[in-house]
């Protein structure tokens, strides 16, 4: 395996990408890896070289711009805001990567999936609705997932899991209901896997702070990986 850090564009904004080859010269499938709110760190890196280890390019993206990363610790709501207000600016964001990652030597251009956490949950699920461009699937993990309102409709082709821990207060039942709405109406391919004591940001190690919804969950951790695992090598 080697990691390499790559630069990219979205229009004139410079972003960057961390990525995870797997052994060997051949293409293979790809996995982008959408941040949480925090923006691109070491656990969407580890997740890179994760998937790497299974035979998938495993690329970490970015959506902040090069070098601006929040607190991990903080409210980093100043970074997320301007694209929960602008949603068509947060899937032009991601289709940049996509479209970055389908130029990749190392990258099966036809076989290209994304998964994010918490507020990168909510950018793959807007690049499923949005029409997944070259995107085969999407997951999201503990993610937000209100509807994005652009107006589009039509059946959704990308296949779509969602790993939701059932106590999450950023998607509440109502919400989860109102997805499942929304799936159902555009005729989606979809999963959600609703893990019954986790709460918001269930495979974070750092998470601990059950007070404002948010805890470490090491048993739905595990089982939301082989599940996600299981997807992606029946989509790849």
């Amino acid at each position: 395996m080697t990691v390499q850090q790559f630069d990219y564009r979205d229009g004139d904004t410079l972003l960057q990408a961390g990525i995870a080859f797997p052994a060997g010269e051949e293409k293979a499938p790809a996995v982008l890896i959408v941040h949480q709110w925090a923006g691109r760190g070491e656990g969407e890196h580890k997740t890179a070289e994760r998937l790497a280890e299974l035979g998938y390019v495993g690329i970490a993206i970015d959506m902040f711009g090069k070098d601006v990363k929040g607190d991990p610790s903080g409210d980093n709501s100043h970074l997320i805001g301007p694209f929960l207000s602008d949603r068509a600016a947060l899937l032009q964001r991601v289709r940049a990567a996509v479209t970055f990652a389908a130029t990749l030597d190392r990258v099966d251009a036809t076989r290209i999936a994304a998964i994010g956490y918490c507020f990168g949950g909510l950018c793959v699920l807007d690049l499923a609705r949005g029409g997944a461009d070259g995107v085969r699937g999407v997951v999201s993990l503990h993610g937000m997932l209100d509807g994005h309102g652009l107006e589009q409709d039509g059946a959704i082709a990308a296949k779509v899991l969602v790993e939701h821990g059932w106590r999450d207060p950023m998607a509440a039942p109502d919400k989860v209901l109102a997805f499942a709405e929304e799936m159902g109406a555009r005729d989606a391919d979809w999963q959600l896997h609703a893990h019954g004591r986790a709460m918001h940001a269930f495979t974070n190690p750092h998470a601990a702070a059950p007070e404002k919804g948010m805890a470490y969950d090491a048993d739905a951790d595990r089982r939301s990986w082989e599940s996600v695992t299981a997807f992606l090598a029946e989509l790849l």
